[in-house]
């Protein structure tokens, strides 16, 4: 039994390698194998899949992923097919503390060095030279200054830096380390904490509205660009659709740092909200890309998945990163890319609140919620039998070039990380609802997919899709998001008319976004920044036509830009209009 199943899983690890070798395109979240958490519910009703605070790192041409509790950490060669490695970063003379959270990875010559989050001193650096095979040795056995949320940072002359912090009173620290000994060079140095006074996007809340708790600041990362430092670092906190990362710059590690109006990495629209506690990184082609967390906080605070989106610096050395369609299909790299164009496919959203049947449904997670666009709720059937199935109605005859399949966590039963996991199932499209043809069939898979995301070989021309369970990993059979890409038959929308942007004198950190309802249109995108040519925030905004603005650098002029959107397309972008 234990030969048959090795053959099936290598048969199944081969399969997916070939099958990264043709796709071109991925789709936020990133389709990896999260662990189950407990935190902070030991129960069965409180288990999920989690993950967050996440450091990809270029290694020796290859991308190695590190995250919080997951017993391990992920490579790949090619940003779309990630192998998990096992791995408990167990202290040599402790097992207690055996979970990397909010980890450390640095690079100093050819040795990789891991630190997880600790407020003690007994914990361990480690070092290797071959993270391929979980091969690892003690740097130190006990790093002693600790740091929570630490980050580790080489310069071009070889000097070593660590940067932490993760509080709501306290700001981020950086000292320089002794790269052999990591000894530390004098005492940290207090480098920025946050200024929700000015910058109303540090505000504290879902709704940005300061009450409960003062912002954190946590997540630092540092990146060097054109003889300038980054210093990134996420706020106000991980539970909120705001979730973001901002950044400030210097002209040395330890600054003085001057912060950036808005921040750089922020998705609070769109299906999968937030983007912060991140880090940013080179791909094989020098193009900039940035990781970070996407917040689901459901099944407690802490619930949480990892996004990746493109990045880099214009030509003043402003530092960005486009989240526009950053949770639609957009396509991988392969080679040098210019990020201030859109990587977006522009495959549409072909789906979105149109009618849904569904096999079963537990309790009140109903049909629609697999298609509201919101990872927060999702349709549960009653089992995770075989045979349950939800089925998907586009209105119309259009073309489908792209699926995912978001699960959600009902009825978990699973803590931690363990092998073995995987879900099958098959999805069957009609152009009629009564001749069904097999489009997609993953009855064979041995993969653990929980964003399982299919780009289609050959585009199919098609009304209805339906998902057939066959077996889940723990759990009911439950999606979040049943999301079909592609292109309508019909118009695109119009262009938007009666944008307006009232800032008020009370507080220039607000300000209300109003629009006239496009008829056809299923969503808008607004842009914004500090100048006409640099609108690199993005929020996407469904079915409303306005939205409350509580981002802004009270001190700075803003410019907006709306654009409506359909299943067949983007409507032009509006004029660019500037507030005081």
């Amino acid at each position: 039994m234990k030969k048959l199943l090795f053959v099936l899983l290598s048969l199944a690890g081969l399969l997916n390698f070939l099958f990264a070798q043709t796709q071109k395109t991925f789709c936020n979240p990133i389709n990896i194998d999260y662990g189950y958490t407990p935190i902070p519910d030991f129960s069965e009703a409180g288990r999920h899949r989690a993950t967050a605070d996440p450091v990809i790192v270029n290694y020796k041409g290859d991308y190695f992923l590190f995250s919080t509790n997951q017993w391990g950490y992920w490579c790949s060669s090619d940003m779309v097919s990630w192998n998990f490695i096992s791995r408990r970063f167990l202290r040599p003379w402790n097992k207690v503390y055996d979970e990397l959270c909010a980890p450390a990875v640095g690079i100093i010559g050819d040795t990789m060095l891991v630190l997880g989050s600790t407020y003690t001193s007994e914990f361990t650096i480690w070092m290797s030279t071959n993270p391929k095979t979980d091969d690892w040795k003690p740097l130190v056995d006990s790093f002693g200054i600790g740091g929570w949320d630490p980050a580790f940072f080489t310069d071009d002359d070889g000097r070593f830096y660590m940067y932490n912090g993760s509080s709501n009173r306290f700001p981020l620290y950086g000292i320089e380390l002794n790269r052999r000994t990591m000894v530390p060079y004098g005492t940290r140095k207090e480098l920025y904490l946050l200024e929700p006074w000015r910058y109303g996007w540090q505000r504290f809340g879902e709704h940005l509205d300061d009450t409960f708790l003062d912002p954190f600041i946590e997540g630092a990362w540092m990146t060097k660009y054109g003889g300038k430092y980054y210093l990134q670092y996420g706020a106000p906190a991980t539970e909120f659709s705001g979730y973001a990362d901002g950044v400030v710059v210097g002209n040395s590690p330890l600054g003085p740092f001057v912060p950036q109006s808005m921040p750089f990495s922020f998705k609070p629209g769109g299906f999968a909200r937030g983007a912060g506690h991140g880090s940013t990184f080179m791909d094989n082609w020098n193009n900039w890309w940035h990781v970070s967390t996407i917040s689901i906080s459901v099944k407690n605070n802490f619930e949480r998945r990892l996004g990746i989106w493109p990045a880099g610096f214009d030509k003043d050395g402003v530092m960005y990163c486009s989240q526009a369609f950053g949770d639609y299909p957009a396509f991988l790299p392969s080679g040098p890319e210019d990020h201030l164009k859109s990587g977006f496919t522009g495959w549409m959203l072909l789906n979105y609140s149109k009618p849904v049947k569904v096999s079963s449904t537990y309790g009140n997670h109903n049909a629609n919620n697999a298609v509201d666009e919101n990872i927060k709720t999702y349709w549960s059937a009653s089992t995770a039998d075989p045979g349950e199935w939800i089925e998907s109605d586009l209105g119309s005859v259009c073309t489908v070039k792209a699926i995912q399949i978001n699960y959600a966590d009902q009825d978990a039963d699973i803590l931690g990380k363990q092998p073995g996991l995987y879900h099958q199932y098959k999805i069957f499209e009609s152009a009629d609802g009564k001749k069904w043809n097999l489009l997609i069939d993953k009855s064979k898979n041995m993969r653990d997919v929980p964003h399982d995301y299919i780009e289609l070989a050959k585009p199919v021309r098609t009304r209805f899709l339906k998902l057939e369970n066959i077996h889940m990993p723990s759990g009911k059979f439950s999606v979040s998001g049943f999301r079909v890409f592609g292109l309508g038959s019909g118009e695109k929308p119009p262009a938007v008319k009666g944008f307006t942007v009232l800032r008020t004198e009370k507080d220039k950190r607000s300000a209300w976004l109003k629009w006239y309802q496009v008829d056809n249109a299923y969503a808008y995108n607004i842009y914004m920044g500090i100048a006409p040519d640099k609108l690199y925030n993005s929020i996407m905004v469904y079915n409303e036509n306005e939205y409350w603005l509580k981002t802004m650098d009270k001190e700075k002029p803003y410019y907006f830009a709306i654009e409506a959107l359909n299943e067949n397309g983007i409507g032009e972008r509006s004029q660019v209009i500037k507030t005081e």
